[in-house]
């Protein structure tokens, strides 16, 4: 679905929670917003979260915002309000193996559709951020930058983020080398500094382009594959 149900309107002005209240004004409820995290890193699991917040002031989630807005401590008082106030949450992990096996954007959306999968509470309605995702059950609606505007997919981008950077700590201790804790795995100069002194390490993306440059199963030249930040997929 690419719009909203028949009669449900989201003035530009409602706020966060506009779209929760449109849609529960034409009975639908409840409502997931799904999110992930870690799509355009080449090192680490990919994490999706989903959250279904109760209506009403129970589901408004003191300091709620993108997860990419907030500092690394507001996450983590956010994270525990959405895991404290939520009707339901969940999150999903896939691994960096998964990731290779299937390629980014499948794996980002069978990431997706498990989160949903996986909601103690059936919804009844699921907001997505960006893109559609098919396979859902449910009626839904991708929102464009929805981790800004829809208080659903911003829970889950917390509880996404916040469980990815916590599992990122925790494998900088496997390999310090590589300054996981720090960068979580993006493409920074000193991750791409430690992976051409280093090599990959088993949590690297094997079809990532700096990644198979490391390892030398590309030609070794001025990466082109940058875009917007992030370093592209291989095709091979």
């Amino acid at each position: 679905m690419t719009a909203l149900p028949r009669g449900s309107t989201v003035r530009r002005d409602a706020g966060l929670y506009g779209y929760e209240r449109a849609l529960h004004r034409v009975g639908l409820h409840p409502i997931a917003g799904v999110d992930e995290a870690g799509r355009g890193a080449c090192a680490g699991p990919l994490v999706a979260g989903a959250a279904i917040l109760p209506p009403g002031r129970a589901g408004i989630v003191p300091g709620l915002a993108d997860s990419k807005l907030l500092t690394e401590a507001a996450r983590e008082r956010v994270y525990a309000q959405v895991v404290r106030r939520a009707v339901a949450w969940s999150v999903v992990v896939i691994e960096p193996e998964e990731c290779d096996r299937l390629g980014m954007h499948v794996a980002n959306v069978e990431a997706l559709r498990r989160a949903v999968a996986l909601l103690d509470v059936p919804p009844a309605y699921v907001l997505t951020d960006g893109f559609p995702v098919d396979g859902l059950g449910v009626p839904g609606l991708a929102v464009w930058k929805g981790d800004r505007v829809a208080a659903c997919i911003a829970a889950a981008s917390v509880l996404a983020k916040v469980t990815r950077d916590r599992i990122m700590v925790g494998l900088d201790g496997s390999w310090p080398e590589y300054d996981f804790k720090t960068h979580k795995g993006y493409v920074t100069d000193v991750h791409q500094a430690a992976l051409t002194a280093h090599g990959p390490c088993p949590i690297h993306r094997q079809r990532f382009v700096n990644v198979r440059r490391a390892a030398g199963r590309e030609p070794a030249v001025a990466p082109t594959g940058v875009e917007n930040g992030r370093m592209q997929e291989s095709s091979r």
